[in-house]
């Protein structure tokens, strides 16, 4: 039987083969106070025991159909992470005999800060526009999480570079609802963007994308 760190490897290769284009694995431990959780005041991970294996699936513009949401169904990228989550669970339980739970996306249904997640699993680096931007795909990755009964071994991997440094601020120019008017990232801002979104009463809600879209990073 191999140990919890060489698990954690297969899984992460595991999980791209089932279709996430990246993948990375962060202790729980770490999200209980993560940056995003501090600020809230919420608590960023209901355990500190285990793994979190982050999964994340990119968004291509030219498929705009992934990212539409509709009541009770979320998005189709969403359904499709959902579906690798589960499916690597399934696997690593039949394959290992680990305890294994795919994680709901929303905080509230035992989510957990999935951005913060994916930078402290090296996945990425948090942008300016507070998405993470990841190398090759820039801003538009989507992510899951699968926890899993395994101790995360080793020093976590960690991204130093700053991504945004020298950016004419695209994104800052491209956002409709002048979410950077303070000189940095207003989440209520955005939000009552997709609010309103939602109570439109359209069927499937393209939300806004124009900060992502605008990004140049990849």
């Amino acid at each position: 039987m191999p140990g919890d760190s060489e698990i954690i490897r297969i899984a992460l290769e595991r999980a791209r083969e089932l279709g996430a284009n990246v993948a990375g694995a962060v202790p729980a431990a770490r999200l209980t106070d993560c940056p995003s959780a501090v600020a809230d005041g919420y608590q960023g991970s209901t355990t500190d025991r285990g793994t979190y294996i982050v999964l994340g699936l990119y968004h291509d513009p030219e498929h705009p159909e992934l990212d539409l949401w509709e009541e009770g169904r979320g998005t189709p990228g969403d359904r499709i992470l959902a579906g690798i989550g589960r499916d690597l669970a399934h696997w690593l339980q039949e394959n290992y005999g680990i305890r294994t739970r795919v994680i709901p996306y929303q905080l509230e249904d035992g989510g957990i800060y999935l951005k913060d997640a994916a930078c402290m699993a090296g996945i990425g680096s948090m942008g300016r526009n507070n998405l993470v931007l990841v190398p090759g795909y820039g801003p538009r990755v989507r992510f899951r999480a699968v926890w899993v009964d395994l101790t995360f071994p080793g020093k976590i991997p960690s991204r130093q570079d700053s991504p945004c440094a020298g950016c004419a601020g695209y994104c800052i120019r491209a956002c409709p609802m002048d979410a950077f008017a303070a000189g940095r990232y207003s989440r209520g801002r955005c939000m009552a963007r997709m609010d309103a979104d939602k109570a439109s009463g359209r069927a499937r809600i393209d939300h806004c994308r124009a900060c992502e879209l605008a990004c140049p990073e990849e």
